[in-house]
């Protein structure tokens, strides 16, 4: 009964996740920030079933977004990094020293960012020049988007944290207990 319960919650979870996908065509200036949202969705899941549940919610998330979220670059942008990082949050965060926790978590957000970024270019078909040459930053305009993105990253992951701890306070005594009957 309590897998039964644990596949409700993915369930519910994952549609939530598609639903709140699709509400980023009506705002498409939001095409970073719906895919952080979604993938936040995830932290009961992890707390509650546990990482290999959060993955194939994930999973059956993004197969479900790649076919119907209006916007590719939002959903290519939640299958590369936000929809499992709040899962993965939970083992790049046992990682000792902080040091090397910060430098897997930045390793990890940079690889997924230029992932993105060459696969909008080449699969979506997104001109090149809006990736390589920013006004005000000419040829450089590719490392200082990287940068900025990194910085942003970093403001992401310890607001990530707070939404979490925010959870177990808060929320996972009514979940738990949904589960536990």
């Amino acid at each position: 009964m309590k897998d039964a319960k644990k596949l409700a919650l993915c369930g519910v979870i994952a549609a939530m996740s598609v639903v709140l996908m699709l509400f980023e065509g009506l705002f498409s200036l939001a095409s970073v920030a719906v895919p952080a949202l979604a993938g936040c969705l995830l932290i009961p899941i992890v707390a509650e079933a546990g990482l290999g549940y959060a993955f194939g919610t994930f999973g059956a998330t993004g197969l479900l977004c790649l076919f119907l979220a209006p916007d590719r670059e939002a959903a290519l942008i939640y299958l590369l990094f936000f929809g499992y990082y709040p899962a993965l949050y939970a083992v790049l965060s046992k990682i000792k020293g902080a040091v090397l926790r910060w430098a897997a978590k930045l390793a990890l957000f940079n690889a997924a960012a230029v992932s993105e970024a060459l696969l909008t270019i080449w699969v979506l078909g997104a001109p090149a020049e809006e990736f390589m040459e920013i006004p005000f930053v000419g040829a450089y305009g590719p490392a200082v988007l990287l940068l900025l993105a990194n910085g942003v990253f970093v403001v992401y992951d310890i607001a990530l944290a707070g939404v979490i701890a925010q959870y177990y306070r808060r929320f996972r005594r009514m979940i738990a207990k949904y589960l536990q009957k």
